[in-house]
Formats: structure tokens, C-alpha cells, sequence
């Protein structure tokens, strides 16, 4: 590890600054959110700077796009689930937004923010160009090896870079109309860029620039046009005579040429060319939209949905002790699972996916993940309970497994009674269970607090510990800690009692789960109070209470009341078990706020769940106004006693009742109330104006408090009730962040080099940097100590070598963890890795037209047109299948060329005659198959074709049907789009781009002018 202390005076100014600045920044808040305008820019906030010029952000293109293509891929294989009010649940949009949320890292990440190869910046465009193809190859790479996450993330940098192309470049007042399809295409014709040495701007000495290009960078002819992007900031220098990006944030729009070309924003403070944003908007919305096409038809609609979480309920995720001691725990298990795939078999509850991680010490595995039941159920069968006897065991190991194994927002449950022998990874296991938002949950069968009967004998045969010192009461501590923090649940419990408590299995992992009330109890507290409401779209409530309950009683919103369990009333029913209580409220279930008065002989933990499609994912923000202006996601924890914003979104609003949200609620572990944060409706969010059952709010948290808290959404439904939603996981603020720069990619049988950054929001301290990674890739492991001054920063790196047995695909998740030595203050970063092949084969298959015949007249059905093409594939791999996509007509398929045919023939026979023509000529190149649109995939691996060889096919269609779109796949994998048409296209209709902007008022407010100014310049005073 290598580092430097820098910004020593950065941090305390921006801390001193947020204090200052943002309350003056609200004061115009609800007003601003009001506004409908946007920007080319990272995300909804950059509206907020950009002010009233109507424009499109990176967010808004990405979100429309993917949901577009989600919603055709699922009415072309009809999964939308009987009985499912929506597919698009809080799976999907948490996908969603990680695909936005990598998407506006590039400009806010320091290793990319400025690089001009991922913005198409500086004429870096080759170089660009090349890494967009990586990036596509990654994410084709990630998803084949089920690594969605990791696929997410380089998606979302892909879209970033071909989006700013459209924006960045001189493409669009070039007068270009369609898609640059060389950038991910290398085949497809190249448009050169502008030497070094040649000049592409005329100065411009206003804040618009109309016709600052030079003629053969704008509308020039076919033939002798030139690409050109503009400069950005100093690095690299821009010559003279070159463009600018431009906008008040570039550095270099004073120098020769003057200006800027940038199509960012509607607002001529930020671009230049303005004017021209909502057609670079365009064209980037529908690359966006190709290039998630592209991706779908490469990997297949079911897989495509599955990279986006689409109508999958949650993962069923079991870790397993399979020492001699567990047989009962063991069995439990199965029962469980065996109930949950009975009960869901093909609903809208069935599991999307199930993982089993076996362990004992030392060995913890092999894991078993499937998409299967039966096979999932046939691993939980063979599951032994042999040897052990004695204890810890190697329980973390096998969490941290589970979580890297399993999508987020996963349930998992630990069936042990031993304690962890590698206490040692809980930081690793609590960073990726928060990352994830993935709840961990144990039950456990030993628990010293009454595993002895009155004689003091064992109940069970007993674990010892090897040394044969006694084991300690608390040596279960780690796991209640893990449980807390990410909202699960511990239950001690009895291997007689271990089957009926193992429902919360059932409980915690059904469709729409929502949770109401998530409350710790004090330790000492023997009698308490508890509220929780219950709104109209809450439906199957049940409560679930870990820890020894005395007794209890619930009251519901009308007064009516039941004391539990002595008596049987209207209002639920209640199950006890050692260590859990379980309480069904009965149907109908009365909407209002409910009362459970408790009395306990210690600690309960309290779990109000129920049935809603309401639901929401929140995250936390600072804003971001160096580069590109717009709200930056905290990564890790949020720093205590500064302001920040908290952004949610709201997912599964009904569309014919109105749900109203008035604030967020901060409570500390045990319920207390903290802080009330009022939230503002993003009218800027793309979301809810295309989508109207999603919803993004934000609201200003001022300052964040510094114990640990969880958030919880207020609102009212149609009929006035309040209604209540609660995300269980505790947020642990802190004084300290760590960032990764730009997780770099891994390459079988080298070194790589991973740079963090940690930040110190306090005193002069020494730090320790923990880091971990599940794949046992990291050079050293141990901790490593650094000095950092008081509100100053420190940058190192850790090295990992991948393996040369390494499989491309393959995601390493890399967790970093920095703690403040003689202080609770620590963080955590997690990094996912891709390892990728330096050979990969990203040819793609290649269509060439070898003749076209047309015959159509006025009267379409009585004439047709034939393509004939061949089809080959110029890398390294072989054709592997084709499929026509769209089109009325039939394509066959021949090992060697067809009959040449003469155009009038087809039009002028009637169609058995026709048949019969098309029959003779096929015996010129005998045919091998026919594909009609809507058949699957056609195999042609085994064909007897030479690596250098083409297919050769006839496209025949009746002339009322003009268009036709071929799939064609290689061996490696990589899919060709060819489109095939009759010859008759109308003419598209040529548009002079940089006259589209006539009639644009140039008139800049001065409140606004000075207001934008003030905004972006304050941090920097």
C-alpha cells in the first residue's frame, strides 16, 4: 500500500461551507423542484442548477430506455404473472438504479470525472470508441457468468460514454440523423477525426454559440466530413484553434477558439450549443435504447429480465452448520423449503433463485445455486450432519458466501449453535450485507441462558470448545450484532422448538413483503409500548417477536382490544415458541394505528410485517457541482453532524388511489424519535412521468444524527389514513470515508492495482485499512496502519493477483474497511471486479447483400420482393444460430449460393406458382431450413460450414410488408443485427441542425444568471 496526505484544508472548508451554503440553498427549494426542467446532466438534481431550461438528464434517458425495453421483453414472453399487480417491484428498481446510479459516477468519481476518454472529450474518440467496446464486452461477460451486479454497473458506464458521444461531438450539427454505429461496431463505416493540427472552431464571444464550427465540421458533404469533440479543462491542453466543451464550468472555453459545442443542457450557461440538446437528447435516447436491444437479443429476453430483477421474488438463501450436532436444525430446514416450493410452485411468490451454503471447520462449501427447486431440494437432501462436537466454526465464512452469491435485497438465514471462528471477517460480511441491503437472520439452537434443564444437565449433546475452556456467554454477540444492523433477526431457540420457529423463513421472504414497525427494545425494559399503522394497501400482517415474552396485549384503531395469548378474540391469533412469538392479525384487518403493550423477562426484538406493493429504496447524497452539477451517492455510511440529503424512491403507487408522502422519520434502535426530514416530490425525476406508479423524493437531513438510526416513510392513502413503511437496516453514521477510484478490470495471471482514497471528518488520528476479498485474490491481507491530519484525506492502494486458471466472467468482491483507532468511527467500501480474458473474441457476424429483386406495384399483395445475402462470421468463432425478428416473410437457408433470379418473376405468378418457381431455384444451392418471424433460434453450429465459409439465405416477402430483421449469433456468443428491406424507402427528410435553434430567446435572466453562479462558484470561495 502506497498514500500521501493531500487537501489538507479541503474538507474543513467544505464542511464549514455546507453549513453556510445549503440553508440558503433551500430557501428556494419547493419552488425549484416545481420546475419541469431537467438536464443533460447526471441525474434529477442537475435540474435544480440548470433552472428553467427544459432539458434531459443521463438519469432520464437511461430509465426510459430500460423500462421500454423491459415492459416489450415481457409482453414477447408473456411473464407477467397472474395475480401480480406489477412485474416492476423494488427488485427492479433498485437494478434500475444502479445502472443510474454507475452511470453518474463517471462525472463524479475522481478517476473519471475529467478523463476524456470516457466522455468523448478532447478528440479522444478512437480511444473512447475502444473503451466502450470493453465495457461491452464486460457486460456481456458478467451476465453470461450470472454476475448481474457486476453487469449493472459496467452497463451503466457504457451508457454514460455512448450517451455523452451525441452530446460532446459535432455528430448531430454534422446534420446526422440516425446512429453512429461504428462506435460499438468496428465494421461499420468510420467518419476520420480532425487532425491535430487542423482548426474545428471560430471564436465565439457569446454565451451561445451559433455557428462556430467550422464548415467541414458542420453539415459538410458526404465524404469529406470530420468528427470533432471539444476540450475539456486544462488536461489535456487544447490547442489553438480547436473547440471547447464550454459552459461557465470549462476552464478552457477562453482560450482560442472561444466557445464551446457542448449540448449538455437546455441553458446556455452550461451549453453552448443548447440549442441543439433536445436532438442530442434524441439520438442519445435511442443509442441507449439500441444498445439494451442489442444486449437482449444477445443473452436472450429471459436473461435480460433477469439482470433487471423483473417480477422475481426473493431469493431463498440458506446457510447451513452440518456438524454432527445439527441434524434436527438440518431437517427444519428442509421442511421449510420444501413448504415454500410446494405452496409458490410457478406463482408470482415462487423464489427467483435459491442458494445453500454448507459449512463446518475448516470447510465451508461447495455452494449450491440454482434456479431450480428440484434441484435445489435434491442439495438440501444430501445435506449430512456429520462429525464436529465442538466449536466456533467457520460461520462468517459461509455468510460471506451467501452474500456474494445472492442478489441484493436477499433474506438469509444461518441454522447453527456454534459460535464464529473467524470473528475476524465481520467487518467484510456487515459491508457487503449493507451494500447488498440483504437482511441476515440466525437461529440458533444453543444459547447458555436456559440450554440447561433445573439439575443443570444438558438438554442436547453440547458443543465445547477445543481447549476445553468454557464457553462464553456472549460468544454469540457477532451474530445479534449482524442480524440488528441489517434488519434481521436472531432467535435462540430448541432443536424440539427449531421447526415451528423456522416460519419466519416464510414470513420474511414473501412477495411484497413490507415492514411496519422494526423496534429493539431496551435491555432492561419490562413492560413497553409499541405502535405500528395499517393502511388500505396493506393486506396479511403478521407479527414476529424474538426474545421471552411474558405476555402481551393488542389493541386495534377502534379501541377493541385482546390480551395474548390467554385469550381468543377478533382481532389475531398467536403462536409461542422458545425464543419467538408469532401473531396473525385476523381478516378483516382494520385500518389505523394498532398498540402492543409487552411485558418481557429481558430484550425483544419486534417485527411488524405485511402484503403492499408500496414500498421504497432510499440512499444518501451530497451535492456535486465541480464538473458536471448534480447530487453524488454516499457510498458506505453518511458523515455525522453535517447536513445531507436522503433521495428515496417509491415503488408500486396504485394508479387509481392517490398516496401522498409528508416526511421521513429518523428512529434510533429502540424506536426513538430523532429527527423529522420533510420531503419534496421530484417533479424532475423521469419516473414518475412516464412510470406513475414510481415516485422519487428528497428531503434535507440537517445534520445526520450520530447514533445509529433507520428511516421510515409517512404518508396518507386516498382515504386520509397514515400509513407507515420502514427500512430495518441501521445506518451507522461516522467521521471517516473511504472511496474506491474506479474499480479496475482483472486479468487472468497478473497483478492489479485497486487505488482508495479515505477521508478524515475529525481530528488528527491514526487509521487502520482492513481488506478482504471473497475469491483470496489480495496480495496482503492484514491490516495497515496510516496517519491522517485533521480534516485531510489519504490515498493508497492494495494489490490483487488473479490466477492464470482465472475464468473470464469470474466477480471478485472487494471489501475495504477503514476504522479510527481508539474511536467507533470506521466505514466501509465495497468494489466489484470483473475478471475479463486480454483475447477475447468481440467480432461480430457480418450480413452482405448479394442481390435485391422487387416487383411491387400499387397493389402490395399481389407482388413481392426477394434479398439474397451471406452470412459469415470474420473472427475467430463460427456462426452458431439465426433467427428473423421481424418481417411477414420467409428466409431460406442454403449451404451454398442460390440460383441467381431475375426481379420481375415472383411479382408476375400467382403465389402456388410462385411456390413452385422458389422451389426450382433451390435446387441451385439445395435448402437447409425456412425461418418465419416469431420461431426460435435456429442452430446452425453443426452444419457443415468452414471457419472462412458463409451461409447464404432468400429473403421472399409479399411487398406489403417492406421490412425485414435478421439475428445472427457466433460460437463466441456475439450477435449481428441485419436489417433487410425492399429498396423503397421514403426519402428522411433533411433538417439543418444548426438552424433548428432559430427563435431560442438568448435572454438570460440576471437572478438566475447570478443565483447559478453563486451555486457553483461557492464551494470554491
Amino acid at each position: 500500500m502506497s498514500g500521501g496526505r493531500r487537501r489538507r484544508g479541503s474538507l474543513a472548508r467544505r464542511r464549514r461551507l455546507v453549513h453556510s451554503f445549503l440553508p440558503v440553498h433551500l430557501l428556494l427549494l419547493p419552488l425549484l423542484l416545481a420546475s419541469p426542467c431537467t438536464g443533460f446532466l447526471p441525474n434529477f438534481w442537475s435540474q435544480f442548477l440548470t433552472l428553467p431550461w427544459k432539458s434531459v438528464t443521463h438519469q432520464h434517458i437511461t430509465e426510459r430506455s430500460v423500462v421500454n425495453v423491459t415492459l416489450e421483453s415481457l409482453a414477447a414472453t408473456e411473464q407477467q404473472v397472474a395475480g401480480q399487480k406489477s412485474p416492476l417491484g423494488r427488485g427492479f428498481w433498485r437494478a434500475v438504479g444502479e445502472v443510474v446510479q454507475s452511470n453518474a459516477d463517471m462525472d463524479f468519481l475522481s478517476s473519471t470525472k475529467s478523463d476524456p476518454v470516457y466522455h468523448f472529450d478532447s478528440e479522444r474518440v478512437d480511444e473512447a470508441a475502444a473503451v466502450l467496446r470493453q465495457l461491452w464486452a464486460q457486460t456481456l461477460l458478467s451476465v453470461r457468468a450470472r454476475q448481474y451486479q457486476s453487469a449493472r454497473r459496467s452497463l451503466g458506464q457504457l451508457c454514460h460514454s455512448l450517451q455523452d458521444f451525441y452530446s460532446h461531438s459535432n455528430w448531430v450539427e454534422m446534420g446526422e440523423r440516425s446512429l453512429y454505429r461504428h462506435l460499438l461496431q468496428p465494421e461499420e463505416p468510420a467518419v476520420p477525426v480532425a487532425p491535430e493540427n487542423t482548426a474545428t472552431c471560430m471564436e465565439c464571444f457569446s454565451a451561445t454559440c451559433r455557428g462556430n464550427l467550422l464548415p467541414t465540421l458542420a453539415n459538410g458533404k458526404p465524404g469529406s466530413k470530420l468528427l470533432t469533440t471539444g476540450y475539456f479543462g486544462s488536461d489535456p491542453p487544447k490547442p489553438p484553434g480547436k473547440c471547447s466543451h464550454g459552459g461557465i464550468l470549462d476552464q478552457s472555453r477562453s482560450l482560442e477558439a472561444k466557445g464551446g459545442i457542448n449540448k449538455d443542457s437546455g441553458s446556455p450557461l452550461f451549453s453552448p450549443h443548447h440549442y441543439l440538446h433536445q436532438e442530442a437528447a434524441r439520438l442519445a435516447g435511442e443509442a441507449t435504447l439500441s444498445l439494451l436491444l442489442d444486449l437482449r437479443d444477445t443473452v436472450s429476453h429471459k436473461t435480460f429480465l433477469r439482470l433487471f430483477s423483473v417480477g422475481q421474488a426473493p431469493a431463498l438463501v440458506f446457510v447451513m452448520d452440518t456438524t454432527g450436532s445439527m441434524f434436527e436444525e438440518i431437517t427444519a430446514a428442509r421442511l421449510r423449503a420444501h413448504s415454500i416450493i410446494q405452496s409458490r410452485a410457478s406463482g408470482a411468490g415462487e423464489p427467483s433463485s435459491y442458494v445453500l451454503v454448507p459449512f463446518h471447520d475448516p470447510k465451508v462449501g461447495p455452494v449450491y445455486e440454482t434456479e431450480d427447486p428440484n434441484q435445489f431440494m435434491q442439495s438440501m437432501e444430501n445435506l449430512l450432519a456429520l462429525g464436529g462436537g465442538d466449536e466456533p466454526e467457520m460461520c462468517l465464512t459461509a455468510v460471506q458466501v451467501a452474500l456474494t452469491h445472492s442478489p441484493p435485497l436477499s433474506e438469509i438465514f444461518v441454522f447453527t449453535d456454534a459460535s464464529p471462528k473467524d470473528a475476524h471477517l465481520f467487518d467484510a460480511v456487515k459491508a457487503l450485507a449493507l451494500e447488498k441491503q440483504s437482511k441476515v437472520s440466525f437461529l440458533l439452537t444453543e444459547d447458555p441462558s436456559y440450554a440447561a434443564d433445573s439439575r443443570g444437565r444438558s438438554k442436547r449433546r453440547r458443543r465445547r470448545r477445543r481447549s476445553g475452556e468454557p464457553l462464553s456467554p456472549d460468544r454469540f454477540s457477532l451474530y445479534s450484532s449482524l442480524s440488528s444492523l441489517s434488519g434481521g433477526l436472531t432467535v435462540f431457540t430448541t432443536n424440539s422448538d427449531i421447526q415451528a420457529v423456522s416460519t419466519i423463513v416464510e414470513d420474511c421472504t414473501a412477495l411484497d413483503k413490507v415492514t411496519l414497525l422494526h423496534v429493539v427494545s431496551e435491555e432492561e425494559e419490562s413492560l413497553s409500548s409499541h405502535y405500528f399503522k395499517v393502511d388500505a394497501l396493506v393486506e396479511n400482517v403478521t407479527l414476529l417477536i424474538t426474545g421471552a415474552l411474558s405476555e402481551c396485549k393488542l389493541s386495534s384503531p377502534s379501541e377493541q382490544s385482546q390480551s395474548l395469548p390467554s385469550e381468543r378474540g377478533p382481532l389475531a391469533e398467536m403462536k409461542s415458541f422458545k425464543g419467538l412469538s408469532r401473531i396473525n392479525l385476523l381478516l378483516p384487518i382494520e385500518a389505523g394505528q394498532w398498540k402492543l403493550q409487552v411485558k418481557s423477562d429481558g430484550h425483544l426484538t419486534f417485527n411488524v410485517l405485511g402484503a403492499s406493493p408500496v414500498d421504497f429504496l432510499y440512499h444518501f447524497a451530497t451535492v456535486a457541482n465541480e464538473t458536471h452539477p448534480g447530487l453524488a451517492r454516499v457510498e458506505g455510511s453518511p458523515v455525522a453532524d453535517v447536513p445531507t440529503f436522503l433521495v428515496l424512491t417509491v415503488t408500486g403507487l396504485p394508479q387509481k388511489e392517490e398516496v401522498s408522502f409528508s416526511h421521513v422519520m429518523l428512529l434510533g434502535a429502540h424506536g426513538e424519535k430523532l429527527q423529522t426530514v420533510e420531503l419534496n416530490s421530484s417533479s424532475s425525476s423521469s419516473l414518475s412521468s412516464f412510470f406513475p406508479s414510481v415516485d422519487q423524493l428528497v428531503g434535507r437531513v440537517d445534520p445526520v444524527p450520530k447514533v445509529p438510526f433507520c428511516v421510515q416513510l409517512t404518508g396518507r392513502d386516498n382515504a386520509g389514513n397514515k400509513f407507515e413503511r420502514v427500512s430495518t437496516e441501521l445506518v451507522h453514521p461516522t467521521h471517516v470515508q473511504i472511496q474506491v477510484k474506479s474499480p479496475p478490470r482483472l486479468v487472468p495471471g497478473h497483478s492489479t492495482m485497486v487505488d482508495f482514497e479515505v477521508l478524515n471528518h475529525g481530528p488528527a488520528r491514526l487509521f487502520s485499512l482492513a481488506a478482504d476479498d471473497d475469491r483470496g485474490y489480495l496480495h496482503k491481507t492484514g491490516p495497515q496502519r496510516f496517519f491522517v491530519t485533521e480534516y485531510a484525506s489519504f490515498s493508497g492502494r492494495v494489490e490483487l493477483r488473479t490466477p492464470a486458471t482465472a475464468q473470464p466472467g469470474v466477480t471478485v468482491s472487494l471489501t475495504l474497511t477503514a476504522r479510527a483507532l481508539g474511536s467507533p468511527d470506521l466505514n466501509y467500501a465495497v468494489a466489484y471486479l470483473t475478471v475479463v480474458s486480454p483475447d477475447s473474441d468481440m467480432s461480430l457476424p457480418s450480413c452482405s447483400i448479394t442481390q435485391v429483386n422487387s416487383s411491387c406495384s400499387s397493389v402490395c399483395n399481389e407482388s413481392s420482393w426477394n434479398v439474397s445475402l451471406a452470412v459469415s462470421d470474420s473472427g475467430r468463432s463460427s456462426l452458431a444460430a439465426l433467427q428473423l425478428q421481424k418481417g411477414e416473410g420467409v428466409l431460406t437457408l442454403f449451404l451454398s449460393p442460390p440460383a441467381m433470379e431475375e426481379s420481375p418473376v415472383d411479382g408476375q405468378l400467382d403465389p402456388e406458382h410462385q411456390h413452385q418457381h422458389q422451389h426450382q431455384q433451390a435446387h441451385h444451392g439445395e435448402h437447409m431450413a425456412r425461418l418465419k418471424a416469431g420461431d426460435a433460434p435456429f442452430n446452425v453450429s453443426a452444419w457443415p460450414l468452414g471457419s472462412s465459409q458463409p451461409l447464404w439465405g432468400r429473403y421472399t416477402s409479399s411487398c406489403c410488408s417492406s421490412q425485414a430483421e435478421l439475428l445472427v449469433w457466433n460460437t463466441a456468443g456475439n450477435m449481428k443485427r441485419c436489417h433487410l428491406t425492399s429498396g423503397q424507402q421514403g426519402q428522411q427528410r433533411d433538417h439543418n441542425a444548426e438552424a433548428s435553434g432559430v427563435g431560442h430567446t438568448e435572454f438570460v435572466s440576471y437572478f438566475m444568471f447570478f443565483w447559478t453562479v453563486f451555486l457553483l462558484c461557492c464551494p470554491f470561495l
